[in-house]
Order: structure tokens, then C-alpha cells, then sequence
């Protein structure tokens, strides 16, 4: 290669931040990369947004869109707009796109109409769940996108079963990157504990932000049905997203008093509670990953997960919003054996990598794109 590479990483959402950071890194270091990134503004609130580019030491993003919240449709062609429009003036070599976001579905639609390659961080992920809206995403990024990084042996297959293997690297879980870089710094830095009065007391760490799981039924019969389960033996800790609050409105104050519900966690802060606590309940995909490399046993109100390594590990339930299911696998994990053994590490390396995933994505990166580059110079056409 004679001309530096020019990478563009789009990026909007909490859970992209942090695999982001890994890649940024890995990235940063190789002189024949220019990496710039683009934030959509999809997670604005600076509790979601600006304090995980401090703790995760990301640079400032090029261009932020400021897109904010709105409908799927509306969101997404916000964002497609102004993605496009980032990219006729820049024309990068490459787009990266993380998860399965709509900011993902915006930037891979944008730059595949503009054969720009798309390289797909974290592919081969499938609930078998279409009323997911991040399954459409997921389905789209993997379909459209030039180059697919698959986490797990698990998503290599699914790629393989939809004719996606050529495009396919099996490359390592870059959030356990994330986990393995930042737990010790979150365990000297973060004082949330302390300032929860956690240091000395068990406790469950709740994340429900779904809108199946936050309507004001929803939410407060599960919160209940969680509560009456542990019968006040365990306080319970419950940051919430904004938009939950909103829905709730003046309901929070019909929570049971037992329940703590606090503002938003930054990563730094969320990383030592969640290796903290007795047991976590989300419907987060990726808390349930942080969970397990964290070794903190993870029930999720879902009915099917991406995640299902964690499933078969017993490191995670699904209970959907059955409150019997609910209370069985609060029995399971809070007196049952530690479900955390030396064959669920061995087990968890297989699945996920060692914490060398962000170095294998960026070795593979810039290989694909001087291979795509020297293919073009050699027949005078386009790298796509």
C-alpha cells in the first residue's frame, strides 16, 4: 500500500462506545490507518454519551449528527441523511459499523449505496426474533455489509447457514476486550458503592429498558413479581434509561421501597456494580455478555436471546415476564451452587477470546483492504 488507509467508524449508542474503544485503540496504533469516527447523537444524554468517550479515552468524534430520539423510521432516515452526506464529501476507504443499532442499519445502507465497503463489527448475532427491531438491523448490517467479524464460533455458523461464510473472520468478542481493560481501572476509580451504601450488603442490579418490558404494566408487575421473589432480602438497584422514567412518570413513586432507582450509569461506574452485585436481571444483549465475563449469574426478561454461549454456560436465565419462571431462577442462582467453574472459563475463552479481539479485527482490516486496494489498481476499477 502506498496511501494510508482511511477508516470511518459510525457509531451512536452506549453499547458502540464501548466496542468501539478496543478498536480505537488497536487502530490508533498502526501508522498506515487514519481512523476518524462519526457520532449519530442516537444516545445524546451526556450520562449515555459524552462520559463514556472520557472513560473509554475516545477521540472526539469528527462530526456529531445530533440526531437524537424519534421513531425507527424517522431516526433512521435522520441519520441515512446525514451519514450520506459525511461520507460524498469524505469518501473513506471503509465504514465500520458495531451491533445492531439503527444507527448501524443507517450507516450501512448509506455507504453500500455508495460502494463504499462496509466492514460489520460483532455479525452473525440472530435471536430468531423479528419483532426485535435490532434483529432487522442485525439481518441487514450482515447482508449488506463487505466484511463480517463474528464474535463467537456460534455466529460464525449462523453466517455460514445464510451463505455469508466468505465474507466471514471469526474474530473474538471485542466487549471482552472492553471488560478486561477497564474492570481493574473501574474497581480503583468507581466510588458508586460507596456512594449507593453497597460496599457491605448484597444486592440485585437491574436493567429494563425495552419498550415489551416498560410500559407501566409491564415494568411494575416484574419489579413487583422480583421484589415479593426476594422478599425484601436484597435491595435492588435499578438504573434507568430516561425514556423508562418518562413512561413511568409519577408510577416510580408506586415502586416498592426497597427498590433504588437512580440515573444512568457511566461505564467505569456500571462495570464495578455489575461485577459487584449478587445477581443481575436485564434485557440488555449486552449486559448479559459483561455479566459473565464479570462472573456475576444474569437472569434476562426475554424470551430468546443473541447471546445464547451464556445460556449454555448456566451463567444466564431466560424467564421473559413469567414472574414463576422469574422466581425459579432467582432460587437457582441466589442458593444454588456457583454456576462459575474453571471449565466456564476455559469455556468462556473458547467462546468469546481471550481479550485480543480489537488486535485480530484491525490485523484483518487493513489485510482485506490492501488486498481490495491492489485488486483495484490491478484491474483500474473501483475497491468494491
Amino acid at each position: 500500500m502506498t496511501t494510508m488507509l482511511d477508516i470511518l467508524s459510525v457509531v451512536g449508542a452506549r453499547p458502540q462506545f464501548v466496542k468501539l474503544a478496543p478498536l480505537a485503540r488497536a487502530l490508533h496504533a498502526r501508522q498506515e490507518v487514519q481512523h476518524r469516527i462519526v457520532h449519530t447523537g442516537q444516545h445524546y444524554d451526556d450520562r449515555m454519551s459524552s462520559i463514556f468517550f472520557e472513560q473509554l479515552a475516545l477521540p472526539t468524534p469528527e462530526l456529531n449528527l445530533g440526531v437524537g430520539s424519534g421513531s425507527h423510521g424517522q431516526q433512521t432516515a435522520d441519520m441515512l441523511r446525514g451519514i450520506e452526506a459525511c461520507l460524498l464529501e469524505q469518501r473513506p476507504d471503509a465504514v465500520l459499523v458495531y451491533g445492531d443499532t439503527n444507527s448501524t442499519l443507517a450507516a450501512v445502507m448509506a455507504a453500500t449505496k455508495l460502494h463504499i465497503p462496509v466492514a460489520h463489527v460483532e455479525a452473525g448475532l440472530r435471536s430468531y426474533d423479528r419483532h426485535m427491531p435490532e434483529e432487522i438491523n442485525r439481518l441487514a448490517a450482515d447482508h449488506c455489509s463487505d466484511r463480517l467479524y463474528a464474535p463467537t464460533p456460534l455466529a460464525m455458523a449462523n453466517l455460514a447457514r445464510e451463505n455469508l461464510a466468505e465474507r466471514a473472520v471469526l474474530s473474538g468478542d471485542v466487549m471482552r476486550d472492553a471488560v478486561i481493560a477497564h474492570h481493574d481501572i473501574a474497581l480503583a476509580e468507581s466510588r458508586v458503592l460507596e456512594q449507593l451504601d453497597l460496599a457491605d450488603q448484597p444486592f440485585v442490579l437491574v436493567t429494563l429498558h425495552r419498550p415489551v418490558n416498560t410500559t407501566r404494566e409491564s415494568l411494575t408487575q416484574l419489579l413487583h413479581g422480583l421484589m415479593a421473589s426476594l422478599d425484601n432480602s436484597m435491595r435492588v438497584i435499578f438504573p434507568m434509561h430516561p425514556r423508562t422514567r418518562a413512561v413511568l412518570g409519577s408510577t416510580i413513586d408506586a415502586l416498592p421501597p426497597a427498590l433504588s432507582v437512580i440515573d444512568p450509569l457511566a461505564y467505569l461506574d456500571m462495570l464495578r456494580i455489575a461485577s459487584a452485585a449478587g445477581l443481575i436481571m436485564t434485557d440488555s444483549g449486552g449486559l448479559q455478555k459483561e455479566a459473565a465475563f464479570l462472573r456475576t449469574p444474569c437472569i434476562t426478561a426475554r424470551e430468546q436471546t443473541e447471546w445464547v454461549e451464556t445460556v449454555d454456560m448456566g451463567v444466564n436465565r431466560l424467564v421473559g415476564r413469567d414472574l414463576t419462571r422469574l422466581a425459579a431462577a432467582l432460587d437457582h442462582f441466589l442458593h444454588g451452587p456457583d454456576p462459575f467453574t474453571p471449565e466456564t472459563a476455559i469455556c468462556m475463552d473458547n467462546e468469546y477470546g481471550k481479550g485480543d479481539a480489537a488486535q485480530r479485527h484491525c490485523d484483518d482490516l487493513v489485510e482485506w483492504l490492501g488486498a481490495a486496494s491492489i485488486a483495484a489498481a490491478s484491474t483500474g476499477g473501483d475497491p468494491t
